[in-house]
């Protein structure tokens, strides 16, 4: 098992802003690619679960019978993972505290390991797709799907979201993070010792007036509201001023009758073999 790895800072936060996002995901909008191959009575390990909507669907896929595990870095949004997963009715989920980079498991523990927009915020991805890979069973997936942003692309053109989008690229690094860790989960795959993988792409695109109004207020409230607006202050990246315009640009931008945003999403698909990486 590896050593201890040094933690990278989480560049969105868990602010409600942040989690409002999470929260509106599903299996079906964030781990379609993953879907088929899931089967009642299966052992899935969930990596950085936030508040549990993917989570909770994937549970209902793999039950009855089957279990999932769960695992984030912050207790609080476990907690409140933890509430909605019961909300929804469902026993056969357990939350618990873990680093990607050395999981609390034993090899071959589990037949899928998911991980939705984790790889593009830890300090190691390789080390931490190849500890997925070591606590999957021989014939067993791990499943990574991550955001590319270079690939965000926008109409009408608005001068505050290309200002936004070059802020958070450059925060997020230096935070330790890989904004555009879409395009390098193949690479990374193989670097961890996978060598069965299939990579795919999928999109989100927000072009009605209502997906853009959440979208853009979204990210408006994320720009002056959350631990990226404050790291990028404090790192002299840009000024509390520039934010409040940023996020006006934002409102501005979601207001255009043809408004327009798009972004590609690198998707893998990786058979563990018998020799397991990590081994």
């Amino acid at each position: 098992m590896p050593g201890p790895q040094p933690a990278t800072a989480y560049t969105h936060g868990h602010q409600e802003a942040v989690l409002r996002s999470h929260r509106s995901r599903t299996a079906a909008d964030s781990a379609g690619y993953l879907l088929a191959e899931l089967r009642p009575g299966q052992a899935l390990l969930d990596v950085g679960c936030g508040p549990g909507t993917i989570t909770a669907d994937l549970a209902e896929l793999v039950g009855p019978g089957g279990r999932v595990v769960a695992v984030d870095t912050s207790a609080e949004v476990l907690e409140q993972a933890a509430g909605y997963v019961a909300g929804r009715g469902l026993a056969n989920v357990v939350f618990e505290l873990a680093d990607v980079h050395e999981l609390p498991y034993r090899d071959g523990e589990f037949d899928v390991v998911h991980a939705h927009q984790v790889l593009q915020h830890v300090a190691d991805p390789v080390a931490a797709l190849r500890e997925m890979g070591r606590v999957t069973a021989p014939g067993g997936l791990v499943a990574a799907r991550d955001v590319d942003y270079a690939t965000m692309t926008w109409f009408p053109q608005a001068p505050a979201l290309e200002r936004w989008l070059e802020l958070y690229r450059r925060t997020a690094r230096a935070n330790g993070g890989e904004p555009d860790a879409g395009r390098r989960l193949l690479s990374w795959a193989r670097a961890a010792g996978l060598t069965d993988v299939t990579a795919s792409t999928g999109t989100w695109t927000f072009a009605t007036p209502e997906r853009r109004e959440w979208w853009a207020g979204m990210w408006a409230d994320r720009v002056t509201g959350t631990a990226f607006g404050r790291t990028a202050v404090e790192r002299g990246f840009a000024e509390p001023a520039e934010l409040e315009q940023i996020a006006a640009g934002w409102r501005e931008w979601s207001a255009a009758e043809d408004g327009w945003f798009s972004m590609i999403h690198g998707e893998i698909l990786a058979r563990v073999g018998a020799e397991r990486p990590g081994r």
